[in-house]
């Protein structure tokens, strides 16, 4: 049998050690339990002979935050000649559930030949991008890098809007007009 009590943050004094058994997401102080992390307190009773045991449950769904040398799965929204913007979809294999914004500045497209880069020749909306957390940046935009071989466009759709193929490291195909477009291409994992 268990119950919920209500919302509860670190610190929040949850009863008396003599009324209740700590559980998870808790602490005694004193003779009395205090909740470790924000969450639902809860009382579930084991057996009749023993005390109530007081827990505090963590809500399950946790986003996924970027981090610096982190994989980042994007989707590019704007270009302009100096960085494209992204929106950060998924951390190192785990989708996030808040909005993050990045940035992929023209020096960070490629390892070499920096200054022959160009954005709209790397990316165009729409494309989803490999990319990997190089710099928190600043309030509002994760700096990402491409510069990686297995980093780069991993699907895109042509101006025909047919799907894009890999041909070589800087060329994508597509497959209903055959036409070939310019692009930063993802070694294939």
């Amino acid at each position: 049998m268990t119950s919920v009590a209500g919302a509860v943050v670190p610190g929040q004094r949850l009863g008396h050690v003599q009324e209740y058994s700590a559980g998870a997401g808790t602490y005694s102080h004193q003779d009395f339990l205090y909740a470790s992390v924000v969450g639902l307190k809860q009382i579930s009773r084991e057996s009749d002979n023993e005390l109530p045991i007081m827990s505090v449950q963590r809500e399950n769904t946790q986003s996924a935050m970027p981090d610096i040398e982190a994989i980042v799965t994007c989707k590019v929204v704007r270009v302009n000649p100096r960085f494209a913007a992204v929106n950060i979809m998924v951390v190192d294999g785990k989708p996030c559930s808040d909005d993050f914004q990045g940035i992929i500045r023209v020096q960070d497209v490629r390892a070499t030949e920096k200054d022959k880069v160009k954005i709209y020749n790397s990316f165009r909306p729409g494309d989803i991008v490999r990319a990997q957390v190089i710099s928190l940046g600043d309030a509002r935009s994760y700096y990402l890098s491409t510069a990686a071989n297995e980093l780069g466009v991993i699907f895109g759709t042509s101006v025909a809007g047919g799907s894009l193929v890999p041909i070589s490291w800087q060329e994508m195909q597509c497959t209903k007009t055959k036409a070939i477009e310019l692009r930063k291409c993802a070694k294939p994992m």
